[in-house]
């Protein structure tokens, strides 16, 4: 419902209208073309994973979103020297490396040293040269039943949270939290006035 006394709302939005749609006809063929050169280049970089470098597990930045986890550039080389792969071993076996990547906790570090280690233990590497082998090559069975990997690297798993039920009991019911609050920020409120008033009077008892 129009209110207040204003003009009589008559927006007269016809001329050149055609100048200012925007169509989008060609979304169809744009997705045929887009999964195409996909299939394309899962062909040219067989045997090598779709989905590029295996990645680490980094929480997201600021408060807002730190409690969530994704994944980042690149793994630090703190990470790379425990899960025992040379840095500049690391980028031929499709792992990213971000050398300016530093720990700030030991959970996250563990968690992508852990990475590394599952993903080493599954790496498949191919010779560079038919029937020429060299230190670090995969054998001649693992490499006939080798396959190339679609979709995520190792993805990551989101744990659910556990919610534990407990029976409501007399205690619980009977208890005020709102008094309870108060009675707390009034203690906070006196810590200082309650603290002096204890050092006169033992001041006055060793008197």
């Amino acid at each position: 419902m129009v209110k207040h006394n204003n003009v009589v709302p008559s927006g007269h939005f016809r001329k050149h209208w055609q100048n200012y749609v925007k169509c989008w006809f060609n979304q169809p063929a744009r997705k045929t073309r887009r999964r195409a050169a996909r299939q394309k280049k899962a062909v040219k970089i067989f045997p090598r994973p779709t989905a590029g470098p295996l990645r680490p597990i980094v929480h997201g930045q600021t408060l807002k979103y730190n409690m969530k986890l994704r994944s980042g550039k690149g793994f630090s080389l703190e990470e790379l020297k425990a899960a025992g792969i040379p840095k500049k071993l690391a980028p031929t076996v499709g792992i990213s490396v971000d050398h300016r990547r530093r720990n700030c906790s030991l959970e996250g570090f563990q968690t992508n040293v852990q990475r590394l280690k599952t993903y080493k233990a599954k790496l498949v590497v191919f010779p560079r040269r038919n029937n020429k082998f060299k230190a670090g090559d995969s054998t001649l069975e693992e490499l006939a039943t080798a396959t190339q990997v679609s979709g995520p690297i190792l993805p990551i798993v989101h744990e659910k949270p556990s919610v534990e039920l407990v029976k409501v009991t007399g205690e619980m019911k009977s208890f005020k939290a709102y008094d309870k609050l108060r009675l707390e920020r009034t203690n906070a409120r006196h810590v200082g006035v309650r603290a002096k008033r204890a050092a006169e009077a033992e001041k006055e008892e060793k008197k």
